[in-house]
């Protein structure tokens, strides 16, 4: 019953690094970014023949990526929905972005005026409370490098956003992203 227990270094090297390894991979684990539209601009009217007119905007995302890898995203399009029906979109540039950083996105936006005819009494009524509403969608895909792999992840961002109509300003929004890991 008396045996000597053995002290072994590379046992607990062995341990520790697990331990510490074992930590690592927890606290890595992906996060969802976040997505706030910080202001809308308007920038011009294009006529689109036979009488309407589209509104050519422009609008400032701020996007915040918490995790520790960066991420490198493709092109892809905004929807942009009112009262159910697809006003527009905006345009999402190609890019990157470094971890646990913020950027501003500026998306050049155009809003159908045809769409927005075909829900005149809504929209004028919209303008008189000085409220609107507006729905946006988009899908982004991307990879983000972890050490010497490139993963392949894709994030979905639904937005609630309500506007007033008359100066353009943000008045509420909320704004849920759900991000996807592709294996390798």
């Amino acid at each position: 019953m008396d045996k000597k227990v053995k002290w072994s270094w590379t046992s607990a090297l062995i341990g520790a690094a697990s331990a510490v390894a074992a930590t690592a991979v927890l606290s890595a684990k992906p996060k969802d970014p976040t997505f706030h539209l910080i202001s809308i601009n308007f920038t011009s009217f294009k006529l689109n023949l036979p009488t309407i007119l589209d509104a050519e905007l422009v609008l400032t995302v701020h996007v915040t990526n918490p995790n520790i890898a960066p991420i490198h995203y493709s092109s892809t399009a905004m929807s942009i929905f009112y009262q159910g029906s697809l006003l527009g979109s905006a345009a999402v540039a190609a890019g990157s972005q470094p971890p646990r950083s913020c950027q501003l996105l500026r998306l050049p936006a155009r809003l159908r005026g045809l769409e927005l005819a075909q829900h005149a009494k809504c929209f004028v009524a919209d303008v008189a409370r000085r409220e609107m509403v507006l729905d946006a969608a988009v899908d982004i895909s991307g990879t983000a490098r972890v050490l010497w792999w490139d993963h392949n992840f894709k994030v979905h961002v639904d937005s609630h956003v309500t506007v007033d109509p008359v100066f353009l300003d943000v008045i509420d929004q909320e704004n849920t992203s759900e991000l996807e890991l592709f294996a390798a």
